[in-house]
């Protein structure tokens, strides 16, 4: 039986149709890859265990859709995700063991994923001790020992029966008659003051350096903070901002973090993914080695090694096992190629997807289809003028072409191109708004204009100041 939360490989897909125009055979590996994360979890025999997943390594120029499949798979996967770029590991103390600030970020996104499945579990007991806390800073409870007002004091007394008898039931009353005011959202903006915990302690530094990895320096820090004593602070605030405060603070209280951890790591263990961009820069281009950056890159490489092979990595949160963490891994290749990368890092890849380059056609379905196509985007931009904007179908061919023009003839870039085309298109109007144009006028795009419009750039060869 399937589970409805997880989507077979061909929802997968019409998902990713949503926002990525082609590359059907790139989201094909990943929505199979993404399902049997699923399956494996799935089998009942002792071959579970053994069940690694198929990494894999996309492959195609900028501004095809590699980062952008990665980036909506985060959303699609209910699952700890993190992109990380393999160039940062390059970068000056970046060395040996650090590679290993991926899983570390994988696992802290695992954390995060489970204790906001876990606040919403107790979202509803929060909410109840937030009401009383705001009650109390609105109308303060009288305490009163005797059995008549004790009734009132558990809130388990008709309110409305006859005259209050006591300042202890006129106090319960005046409360009930404000719960419900709180309840009915009519105090929103009324002012109350409340304790709220302090910020912890300033992060500690070492001086010098080098003796102290990431992982200890973090327990190091985290064991600190324990010791100081916990300082809460008085603020005036509204009734929304206080509930807002409050009920992550009393839900934080109810969730057991030990049981949060153990669960987390045994998710990113489980069902993690992680996509590392940008992997053609730490490829050295020269056979042999050779002297400059390539040291550090092949150096990056060997680290990335055990990593994805599988090993256990010591994070705050506990110790965890990359074996069935899926990587995908997504590189431009244009310098450099995937024979490029050591051996045994190419071996840890078996799966190759090769992106196509975009063609006329893919760049005029790429600014129609999409939810979040560019032409939607700038009539938003518009509308939030009150200004109407429209594409005719032959503006948007006019568009596509002139883009898909300057990539042929400078830099490939892929559809990043059609953001210096919309941008160099739309710049008049979008100054022009609401100065000149005012507020309900209507601009219609059509392929006369385009043309006038765009006509010196494609003309101008020259175009540095419109290459990204």
């Amino acid at each position: 039986m399937m589970d409805p939360k997880y989507l077979t490989p061909k929802q997968i897909v019409e998902e990713l149709d949503k926002y990525i125009i082609g590359q059907y055979e790139a989201k094909r590996n990943v929505a199979i890859a993404l399902r049997n994360r699923w399956r494996r979890m799935n089998v009942k025999s002792d071959i579970q265990g053994e069940i690694v997943p198929n990494n894999i390594l996309m492959i195609g120029a900028t501004g095809v859709g590699k980062t952008e499949i990665a980036r909506r798979l985060a959303k699609i996967a209910d699952a700890p995700f993190v992109k990380v770029e393999a160039s940062k590991f390059t970068e000056v103390g970046y060395v040996g063991r650090d590679v290993e600030s991926m899983v570390r970020d994988l696992v802290e996104q695992s954390v995060n994923l489970v204790k906001a499945k876990k606040k919403e579990e107790v979202k509803e007991k929060a909410a109840n001790a937030v009401e009383e806390i705001i009650l109390d800073a609105l109308i303060p409870p009288m305490r009163s020992s005797s059995p008549k007002s004790a009734g009132f004091a558990t809130g388990n007394h008709d309110v409305t029966d006859g005259e209050p008898t006591s300042d202890v039931e006129l106090n319960e009353r005046t409360r009930q008659h404000f719960r419900e005011k709180i309840r009915n959202g009519e105090l929103e903006d009324r002012k109350i003051d409340i304790n709220i915990k302090g910020a912890s302690g300033p992060n500690i530094g070492m001086v010098g350096g080098g003796m102290v990895d990431e992982v200890s320096m973090m327990n190091l820090q985290e064991m600190i903070n324990g010791m100081m004593p916990k300082k809460s602070k008085k603020r005036k605030v509204t009734v929304a901002e206080a509930r807002r405060i409050l009920l992550e603070e009393e839900a934080a209280k109810l969730i057991d973090m030990d049981e949060v951890k153990e669960e987390a790591i045994h998710r990113a263990e489980d069902a993690g993914i992680i996509f590392i961009d940008e992997i053609d820069k730490i490829a050295s281009g020269k056979k042999g080695g050779g002297g400059g950056p390539d040291v550090s890159r092949e150096g990056v490489q060997r680290d990335l090694l055990p990593i994805v092979e599988g090993s256990t990595v010591n994070t705050k949160h506990g110790v965890i096992k990359t074996d069935h963490v899926l990587f995908i891994a997504a590189g431009a290749f244009h310098i450099s190629k995937p024979s490029d990368l050591i051996p045994e890092l190419q071996g840890r890849f078996p799966i190759r997807v090769e992106l196509n380059n975009l063609t006329k056609e893919d760049f005029i379905r790429i600014l129609k289809e999409p939810r979040n196509a560019l032409t939607k985007q700038y009539q938003a931009l518009f509308a939030a003028e009150d200004v109407d904007v429209t594409f005719t179908d032959d503006a948007i061919e006019e568009i596509a072409s002139t883009a898909f023009a300057i990539n042929t003839e400078m830099e490939n870039i892929g559809a990043r191109r059609l953001h210096t085309v919309m941008s160099k298109l739309l710049n008049e109007f979008l100054f022009d708004v609401p100065d000149k144009i005012s507020t309900n006028a209507h601009i219609s795009i059509n392929a006369d204009m385009v043309r006038t419009k765009l006509n010196d750039l494609v003309k101008n060869k020259d175009l540095s100041q419109y290459i990204l």
